[in-house]
């Protein structure tokens, strides 16, 4: 079945580009009402933006969603892998102000707040796309496809590399499952180079960087005193980052999610394709998620 949350759930914090306080409040749903997220801090019928593929305007390093009125929020993805990792399909998001907070930089405390709530299963039967045809998008050296699957879940691999030595190759796959999120993705941080961040302040951008909030990278390898959580923790994230501009689709996809240096932009581009494709998906209903959603709270 469709699922909300039981109750509703607060957080506040920064945001890493704006470097403004945030705070988020959470609360249940009606059936296919979606992920809505409403700015609080606007004219009143003006702040409601809907997490889709087709509201995102921006894809500088994070996911930005617009509504007709010009009203943004960004940075949207971290929670968004939240969302789907728990497997919610409706949510309010109430938010005061223009960026999604950031948190430890990674989804743990919004997977973790939303697991205390809990999740309440509602009357009518969840909905999926199923990928139906090969999709790929290429951007230079960046690659992502969308393929057929023979059961009913997200199956992701995708590889990274970079020329600093700190990160170099890495590599993963998963299947998205009731449990996996949590244990494979959730405590993933965003990552960036020391070198970078006068340049990203000059632009706007990194305001709310801290080494609270993202793993940061000079020339002697890892500046975190706590180091890294795990070894490939930079795979990971981009990982989690993929679930959550994947949840833009509108619903869950059964289907392959195969990327080589994968980002904000090809994720949504491939989105976008998929959907604008109409021979490459079917809405299907997924049948009772009761077990799914027991799972999820037994195994998180």
């Amino acid at each position: 079945m469709q699922h909300t949350l039981a109750k509703a759930v607060s957080c506040a914090g920064v945001g890493v580009h704006s470097g403004q306080r945030a705070r988020l409040n959470m609360r249940p749903a009606p059936v296919n009402t979606g992920i809505i997220f409403i700015r609080m801090d606007v004219p009143q019928g003006t702040g409601t933006v809907p997490a889709h593929a087709e509201t995102v305007s921006d894809t500088q390093l994070g996911t930005t969603i617009t509504n007709e009125h010009g009203v943004s929020v960004a940075v949207v993805e971290h929670l968004l892998a939240a969302i789907a990792g728990l497997g919610i399909d409706n949510l309010i998001v109430e938010i005061d102000a223009q960026e999604v907070p950031i948190m430890d930089g990674s989804s743990s405390v919004f997977y973790e707040m939303m697991m205390l709530a809990g999740l309440k299963a509602q009357g009518a039967l969840r909905r999926r796309i199923r990928v139906l045809e090969h999709i790929e998008v290429v951007e230079g050296p960046k690659r992502a496809s969308l393929s057929p699957v023979a059961d009913d879940s997200l199956t992701m691999r995708a590889r990274i590399e970079y020329t600093d030595k700190t990160i170099g190759v890495q590599q993963m796959a998963m299947r998205l499952v009731p449990g996996s999120f949590a244990r494979d993705l959730a405590f993933a941080r965003t990552f960036g180079f020391a070198r970078d961040v006068d340049m990203l302040r000059s632009m706007g951008l990194a305001r709310g960087g801290s080494l609270e909030n993202a793993v940061v990278i000079d020339e002697n390898g890892i500046m975190n005193p706590e180091g890294l959580r795990v070894e490939d923790e930079f795979i990971r994230h981009k990982m989690l980052d993929a679930v959550g501009d994947l949840m833009l689709a509108g619903a869950p996809i059964a289907g392959a999610y195969d990327a080589v240096q994968p980002g904000h932009s090809i994720n949504n581009k491939l989105v976008r394709a998929l959907l604008a494709t109409p021979s490459a998906w079917c809405w299907e209903d997924a049948g009772s998620l009761a077990e799914a959603g027991e799972g999820i709270r037994a195994t998180a």
